[in-house]
């Protein structure tokens, strides 16, 4: 990896610093057979995963197509040589005309306004999920999931490791183990290479928990404590450590918890963007030791630690909101322990 800015200033900066390849996925491109599908290519972290496995595949110096699916057009991956497919993967019969690409990145979901919709969550998180499995059976896929699926736990515990059960709270996280159940399905009856990618919260400079937390303190909001601890991974991170996955991917499906190797105390960080900002934090609550938490041991054991560590994530964001930066409106309610979004 190159070295790391002191400050990013453009999007055009960011996006660059996002979708750096490391070497390790560099040298998987080179023997990694088959192009490299992602579904669900226009969230949040779809457009960095599209362009990290562009950049790797050049790197790498293969010839491999990167394709991006997405319900909604996608013209500025298109302009950056990115084969781009609409398709609204509740209809059957649209999925059946996708190609079958040899890597699928799954990363299509719901999450907020699940609350008053609890029927198009379920639909999206499952019924789609039920399609890709169905349909691409012959392939390797890494299906995104979350840290959701597992109870709330004591920061004591050190959190959920992949033996631990599930026992998601609401039906946000009721909807997201049926997710993985639909790739499990096809992981145990067709031989289907399944790696369920339990992601527990990216951050870039635009939204996430660090994000969240900078916007409170620098606003002169509130910050509520109750849930006073998380993991964080910087998002280029994440898509690398994902794409590296492919080769991982197993039948019966395999689990991987994906974040950092720290775990984050909230009440730190807004005390560390204070001094950043010359502001006091104002809090709410207090920490009642309880959040969703996740023990990355085995990821973190495969990959090393993230290239990009969780304070100098903390730095970019307090110089991208003090000259104005852009913020995706995101915000990733990490506060909420009732499973309600």
């Amino acid at each position: 990896m190159q070295g790391l800015p002191d400050v990013i200033n453009t999007v055009e900066e960011l996006d660059e610093m996002l979708s750096r390849p490391t070497p390790p996925l560099i040298e998987l491109m080179k023997g990694l057979d088959g192009d490299v599908m992602i579904l669900g290519a226009g969230g949040k972290i779809g457009p960095t995963m599209a362009r990290t496995a562009k950049r790797a595949v050049q790197a790498a110096g293969v010839k491999k197509e990167i394709v991006a699916v997405d319900v909604v057009e996608l013209p500025k991956l298109a302009a950056e040589g990115i084969k781009t497919i609409r398709c609204d993967m509740l209809d059957l019969a649209a999925v059946d005309k996708l190609p079958r690409v040899p890597n699928i990145i799954y990363m299509i979901g719901r999450k907020f306004g699940s609350t008053g919709s609890e029927h198009l969550t379920w639909a999206i998180n499952v019924i789609v999920a039920y399609h890709a499995a169905r349909a691409f059976t012959r392939s390797r896929i890494v299906a995104f999931s979350t840290g959701c699926v597992y109870p709330v736990m004591h920061v004591m515990t050190g959190g959920p490791t992949e033996l631990t059960p599930c026992n998601p709270i609401g039906e946000y996280a009721m909807s997201c183990l049926g997710r993985e159940r639909m790739f499990d399905q096809f992981a145990e009856t067709a031989g289907e290479k399944v790696l369920q990618f339990r992601l527990n919260y990216a951050v870039e400079l635009r939204y996430g928990v660090l994000f969240d937390v900078a916007t409170k303190v620098a606003a002169g909001e509130p910050i509520d404590l109750t849930t006073g601890y998380v993991n964080v991974i910087w998002q280029g991170d994440a898509c690398n450590e994902a794409l590296r996955c492919l080769a991982l991917a197993e039948s019966p499906a395999r689990v991987l918890n994906v974040t950092g190797p720290e775990t984050i105390c909230v009440r730190r960080v807004a005390e560390r963007f204070g001094r950043l900002f010359g502001k006091e934090p104002v809090f709410a609550g207090q920490e009642n030791g309880m959040g969703y938490l996740s023990d990355a041991t085995e990821a973190n054991g495969l990959f090393g630690n993230p290239t990009v560590p969780a304070g100098k994530v903390i730095e970019w964001i307090a110089h991208w909101l003090t000259i104005g930066g852009e913020n995706l409106g995101k915000p990733t309610h990490f506060e909420t322990q009732d499973g309600n979004y």
